[in-house]
């Protein structure tokens, strides 16, 4: 196995160069699995520049299905101007074919791309928050022949069930947790491969499942019964990049407004390993010395996220990553634990730098809006009936839906943002365009070591600097 995983950071962050480029290295590469239809589309209208996504397409199992997504997004001049770019179906319990399709297609084009011309492992990283999404998702990475699955940000109890039943083509129904919903109200999303696809071929390799948790408690509670246990554990801690987990116990802030941690929130590492599955570390582990100390805990070895964000073959927009990096080498860059910037209720890593949706000033100067829709929340209606909602929406359509205006103060849309962070944001008629919004992790010194001898490193430097020999000791 692995030592290190890529972290499957923001939304094209974790993009397939960077997984493919990890996995060549004889690490676990990952691709981040959420909102790949989006990024597919806006790809294509933007011209498919390198011409990747058009060869990717062109080895799905399905060939009717690849060239009705090309016909509908491919712009071969590549859109430009502030036209708009065309829009993607939001996410919901009865997503239609073209919907279903579309996600099943880009989740298989950047698994694909990521496992091109080597032999390597290659992971996908999901967010139990956007259930609605997954069934799609994950079976278009698993025609892809993914190696792992990764999920985080809620507690995945019905992944292992899901990816065998996908494994072998069958109808899935997977379980959605909607505000609201009475004492014995069920409701579920579907997915019948069969009738997207038009066929089911041969079965699939069921890829492993690494659940993404913040405390021992957790792991217990998914390994105690076979169908809930996962192949292994990714073990979080609260400084890592994008959302993590809310302290246990009753929320208190410190000074910053950030969330206090304390020793309820340290993970109990002999109760973990004592389950006998294998388990990495993450958030803050990024040097020789905690790798090592990982490993002398039980780890299989550690994820690492925010030293591969800023590496050459990240996602992230050029300029953008630049800009980053000149923040850490002159020791002013800043990043704040959120607790009301992310809709879903989880806080959230955001880089205060200006000109960016962090910034209060021009995210203030934003229409609200939801128009890509990942991180809206089900709700019953009075009628029964279930909507969504979002906090980051228009505040009195928020209110008009149930909920509560307090919600909205300070959340952000972090769909559009980190759409946005990778160069691929929206762009309205009037002219405007959407700012982006940068998550990392909160320790950055392995960035820090990393630009000591230059403006930016890659992939490659990142893992060999992690394998390297560990410093000797200069002091007690």
């Amino acid at each position: 196995m692995a030592t290190i995983i890529q972290g499957g950071m923001g939304v094209g962050v974790s993009s397939w160069r960077l997984a493919r480029t990890v996995s060549r290295a004889g690490q676990l590469g990952v691709v981040s699995g959420v909102a790949l239809d989006a990024l597919l589309a806006r790809r294509l209208q933007k011209g498919d520049v390198g011409g990747h996504v058009r060869r990717a397409l062109a080895r799905f199992p399905v060939p009717a299905v690849a060239e009705a997504v090309l016909a509908r997004y491919f712009v071969p001049a590549g859109s430009t101007g502030d036209r708009p770019m065309r829009p993607v179906p939001k996410p919901g319990l009865r997503p239609r074919r073209h919907r279903q399709q579309l996600t099943v297609v880009a989740n298989f084009v950047e698994v694909f791309l990521a496992k091109e011309g080597h032999d390597g492992v290659v992971g996908v990283n999901y967010l139990e928050k956007i259930q609605t999404a997954t069934p799609a998702a994950a079976y278009g990475a698993m025609l892809a022949g993914v190696d792992y699955v990764l999920m985080g940000a809620g507690l995945p109890t019905e992944i292992p069930r899901l990816l065998d039943a996908l494994a072998e083509h069958r109808p899935v129904r997977l379980p959605v947790t909607v505000h609201g919903a009475l004492p014995g109200e069920e409701h579920h999303v579907t997915l019948d491969p069969a009738e997207v696809l038009g066929r089911a071929g041969a079965p699939l390799r069921r890829p492993r499942f690494l659940a993404i948790v913040s405390s021992a408690t957790l792991a217990l509670y998914l390994a105690r019964e076979a169908a809930t246990r996962p192949d292994g554990f990714v073990l979080e801690a609260p400084v890592a990049g994008g959302h993590s987990a809310r302290p246990r116990g009753r929320l208190a802030l410190d000074d910053d407004g950030e969330p206090v941690y304390g020793p309820r929130d340290g993970i109990d590492l002999p109760k973990v390993a004592a389950l006998g599955l294998p388990f990495w570390l993450a958030g803050g582990q990024s040097s020789p010395e905690r790798l090592a100390a990982a490993r002398a805990a039980g780890a299989t070895g550690i994820q690492v996220g925010t030293a591969f964000a800023l590496c050459r073959e990240s996602g992230l927009d050029q300029g953008l990553k630049r800009l980053l990096l000149r923040e850490v080498a002159a020791g002013d860059l800043v990043v704040r634990n959120d607790v009301r910037a992310s809709p879903t209720g989880f806080p959230f890593k955001m880089v205060s730098l200006p000109g960016t949706a962090a910034d209060d000033r021009v995210y203030a100067e934003r229409p609200r809006l939801c128009d890509l829709g990942y991180l809206r929340g089900p709700y019953r209606r009075t009628d029964g009936s279930v909507g969504f909602r979002c906090p980051a929406e228009p505040v009195d359509e928020y209110v008009r839906k149930g909920g509560a205006a307090e919600d909205t103060v300070g959340s952000r849309c972090l769909c559009n943002g980190l759409v946005a962070t990778v160069g691929l944001g929206q762009r309205r008629s009037d002219g405007y365009r959407e700012p982006p919004l940068v998550t990392l992790g909160q320790d950055l010194a392995a960035v820090n070591h990393l630009i000591r001898h230059g403006d930016e490193y890659t992939a490659e430097d990142v893992i060999a600097y992690l394998l390297g020999p560990v410093p000797a000791r200069t002091g007690p």
